[in-house]
């Protein structure tokens, strides 16, 4: 079996660094910045797993996509002479200054993408970090500090149903067995993926020492919300992630020819899933929380067939953990009522949940002292209902978001939008903030 470069095992020849546990390479030593400027990144990333019908992107993890945009980090990092490196997990790091030496500022965020999704979210805090090292390096600054440019690995889980697969696994957050069992709509699982694509899927696991290198995560993201656009700021600080889960359905009824049968004579899931869509809708509203059944599978899935099963997927999130744990009840008990109607077993499970994540008040703070130092502005504080990889790491080491504006509020979708002036100062704000926690 092929084996991952990174902590486990010999590099291929040619292949990334090995990771600092594994004898490190030379750290790399400043040089000029010699990068393509942020449009050029942006334009070289763009067509990068874009479908030509939708305009969405398609870059799921441990795919060709996923290993164009891979390629196109380790070809960023290796132009500014950073140390590139893929960790057990299949993160990328590109390094400036000793990773050993600890207390490393790290940035970026990830590049895969959900199903036809925008061009912004995950590659905008990527293709800005390595813009913000740019403006750094040309400032002239004295790095006091090793940092870090970092691509997480399968961040939204569009192949393989569970987010930030990569962050879960470094923080422990998720267990290597649950990772094996991990599988696609095509019933690959997600060690066959990753040795499909070069990397050795045994030596995933948790990554204590190198997250004990870290002294501060800082992830720039496009906001996926209108909160910014309605204050009218370009660069806004995250304070929480809401608390969020997903939760599988499965309604099994009795399949039987859709021509012949009877209304009454039939066990027809479909039936309780759909008004089990209209419900969660309900309790959302009531609540003032958010509940979306936005997946769904159906056997046999036939014009001329009642269901046998629809297992639909609900993600549901609320600003607190009381509000979100009264929203999922209540879909629960309307299903279960509405199944009972039907004459149709239901089974509901929970995939994966995350409770509300608090970014570190300290860091946050630092932020907002370092963005209104020189304009004396205060910059918006505010929460998200968006998981991302900082919150994952939230409980290992201090992290903070930047959020650019979206003027349309839409995300995961073709039409999600940044503007190019806040694009490029979601650059400088990241810049500021990198100088003032690295340089200091």
């Amino acid at each position: 079996m092929s084996r991952a470069p990174g902590a486990h095992g010999d590099a291929p020849a040619g292949a990334d660094a090995p990771s600092p546990g594994a004898g490190a390479a030379a750290p790399a030593r400043p040089r000029p910045a010699r990068g393509a400027s942020f449009h050029e990144m942006w334009a070289e990333l763009l067509p990068i797993g874009r479908d030509a019908d939708s305009g969405g992107y398609r870059r799921h993890a441990w795919t060709g996509a996923d290993a164009e945009c891979r390629a196109w980090f380790r070809q960023q990092a290796e132009d500014r002479g950073l140390v590139h490196e893929v960790d057990r997990n299949g993160n990328q790091w590109a390094w400036l200054g000793d990773p050993a030496a600890g207390d490393a500022v790290v940035t970026g965020s990830h590049l895969d993408s959900v199903p036809d999704g925008g061009a912004f979210d995950g590659p905008l805090g990527v293709v800005s970090s390595f813009a913000a090292l740019d403006e750094l390096l040309g400032r002239g600054v004295r790095f006091t500090r090793p940092l870090a440019i970092v691509n997480f690995g399968d961040e939204e889980g569009a192949r393989f149903g569970l987010a930030c697969v990569g962050s879960r696994l470094t923080a422990g957050a998720l267990t290597v067995e649950d990772a094996h069992r991990l599988t696609d709509g095509d019933g690959i699982t997600l060690p066959r993926a990753m040795a499909a694509a070069g990397y050795d899927p045994e030596a995933i696991g948790p990554d204590p020492e190198r997250l004990a290198r870290i002294g501060a995560f800082v992830e720039l993201h496009v906001e996926q919300g209108r909160a910014l656009d309605l204050s009218g700021d370009p660069v806004g600080i995250a304070s929480a992630i809401w608390p969020h889960g997903r939760w599988r359905f499965d309604f099994r009824g009795e399949a039987n020819h859709a021509g012949t049968t009877r209304l009454a004579d039939r066990r027809d899931p479909m039936l309780s899933y759909a008004e089990t869509v209209l419900a969660a809708r309900r309790e959302a509203e009531l609540a003032g929380a958010v509940a979306t059944f936005g997946k769904i599978a159906v056997d046999p899935n036939g014009v001329n067939a009642i269901p046998s099963r629809v297992r639909g997927w609900l993600d549901s999130r609320a600003a607190d953990q009381e509000t979100l744990d009264t929203v999922v009840s209540g879909i629960e008990k309307a299903a279960r009522e509405y199944a009972d109607a039907h004459g149709v077993d239901l089974d509901v499970v929970r995939e994966s949940f995350t409770p509300v994540v608090e970014f570190d008040h300290a860091l946050r703070d630092e932020l907002g002292r370092i963005l209104g130092r020189d304009t004396g502005l205060t910059v918006p504080v505010l929460g998200t209902g968006a998981g991302h990889d900082a919150g994952i790491l939230s409980g290992s080491i201090p992290t903070a978001m930047l959020f650019v504006r979206n003027p349309t509020g839409v995300s995961h979708s073709p039409a999600e939008f940044a503007a190019e002036d806040d694009c490029v100062a979601g650059v400088g704000a990241l810049a500021d903030v990198l100088e003032g926690l690295a340089c200091r």
